[in-house]
């Protein structure tokens, strides 16, 4: 498998320039990212290809690139951030396994998107997002649209959220350059983390936390934006 891009901003758009017309047919667009690049590709799971189909992807776009909201390519969402690639978000939600009684950990909330797919797949989602106003934003969309189990918080990822400890399955969607420690701490024994790690050369790693320590189920290389706040000594 190739390098997953996670956070490239393009200036063109991979599928070609959509007509007026297309770009607004919004539910037919959403079924055929699912059909030609998640299940057209190694997504396999039928809760994660449901829930893909069902959460409305340019609704979480900036409105200046919502004709490109079902390509698969990453888009710009301000405060040089991206929403991932739908293959990504894809990937990333099947690689953790996520059941309808599991608490979720986001660190990095972005447009919300990620979080509104969790939502679909789990009992609560907590997310955390270091940018207020991004946070603030995905907060305003995710009531908006009715995902009623997601609690977002503008707050530092790498210290995680503490108070709502321990999670069942945690994703990062920015790359530190080590696992943060706090984030293991908070995964539950016999849990999931998917997170990017690196800084030149990444890789995502799935990890499962075990008695013993940490057990790396996969990994692949990838590029995302870095994660940002790292605390000092």
């Amino acid at each position: 498998m190739g390098v997953i891009c996670a956070w490239l901003v393009v200036t063109t758009l991979a599928c070609g320039a959509a007509s007026q017309s297309d770009s607004t047919n919004w539910d037919a667009q959403r079924r055929h990212m699912v059909d030609e690049q998640l299940r057209g590709r190694d997504i396999r799971s039928p809760r994660v290809l449901d829930v893909m189909r069902a959460v409305p992807r340019h609704l979480f776009v900036p409105e200046p690139e919502r004709a490109g909201a079902y390509h698969d390519t990453p888009l710009p969402i301000g405060f040089d951030q991206t929403i991932s690639q739908p293959y990504v978000v894809a990937f990333m939600t099947q690689a953790l396994e996520v059941e309808l009684d599991h608490r979720v950990l986001e660190i990095g909330t972005g447009s919300g998107y990620q979080a509104a797919v969790l939502s679909g797949l789990a009992r609560k989602v907590y997310t955390i997002e270091i940018i207020a106003p991004l946070a603030e934003r995905a907060r305003e969309t995710l009531t908006r649209l009715g995902y009623r189990n997601v609690e977002v918080r503008t707050g530092n990822g790498y210290l995680g959220w503490p108070e709502h400890a321990p999670y069942d399955r945690i994703i990062v969607t920015a790359a530190p350059d080590e696992v943060p420690p706090a984030l293991l701490q908070q995964l539950n024994v016999g849990g999931i983390m998917a997170i990017p790690v690196g800084t030149v050369n990444q890789e995502l790693r799935i990890l499962r936390r075990t008695d013993a320590g940490t057990e790396i189920l996969r990994t692949l290389p990838v590029r995302f934006v870095p994660m940002v706040g790292k605390p000092r000594g």
